[in-house]
């Protein structure tokens, strides 16, 4: 599917925190990260992270949101940590919005790569990947626990040519995220 969705990028804050834990029962099962490493992974040194809220004209206030996304720099490269989208709106390019925003990130503070560990059986991340020009560097074993499903490693070389200009994506309004203090 390639319909058009138009979303918001805000900064994640702790108060998203109780929706991207079901978010994450739901997408990772098992492997879902849990209330409280969420909580430690936001506060972290050098991390940032996105929400993604969908653009209703109709509703006022704050929406439900519906992606997040975040990334570690450790002074040279960036690792993404997650990308996440509610199943129901999955194949409408906000994943993609998403990476863009990590990517776009990641150029801003410097970083000289973008890595980031995937599993084997996820084809639509995969092939997003794939369209941003990650290359696939090896395998990790049994990465993802406890169901010992293998991951490969990517890496996207950040020079001035490695645009995502030619990505597909979602419409971003407001897409320029502001830094939160302490966050890369």
């Amino acid at each position: 599917m390639s319909a058009h969705y138009e979303v918001k990028l805000r900064p994640l804050r702790a108060a998203d925190l109780p929706r991207v834990v079901r978010l994450e029962q739901e997408l990772f099962g098992s492997s879902a990260w849990t209330y409280g490493m969420l909580a430690e992974e936001l506060g972290a040194l050098g991390r940032w992270y996105v929400a993604a809220e969908p653009v209703r004209l109709y509703a006022a206030g704050p929406q439900e949101l519906i992606g997040y996304a975040g990334l570690w720099f450790d002074g040279d490269v960036t690792q993404i940590m997650t990308i996440g989208v509610d199943p129901q709106y999955q194949h409408l390019g906000i994943g993609s919005v998403l990476l863009t925003a990590l990517i776009d990130r990641s150029r801003q503070i410097g970083a000289s790569a973008v890595l980031l560990e995937v599993r084997v059986d996820n084809d639509a991340a995969l092939a997003m990947y794939g369209k941003f020009g990650f290359e696939q560097l090896g395998i990790r074993k049994r990465y993802y626990q406890p169901e010992d499903v293998d991951a490969y490693t990517m890496r996207l070389e950040l020079t001035d040519d490695s645009a995502t200009d030619d990505a597909p994506a979602a419409e971003i309004r407001d897409a320029a995220v502001p830094d939160e203090p302490g966050v890369a």
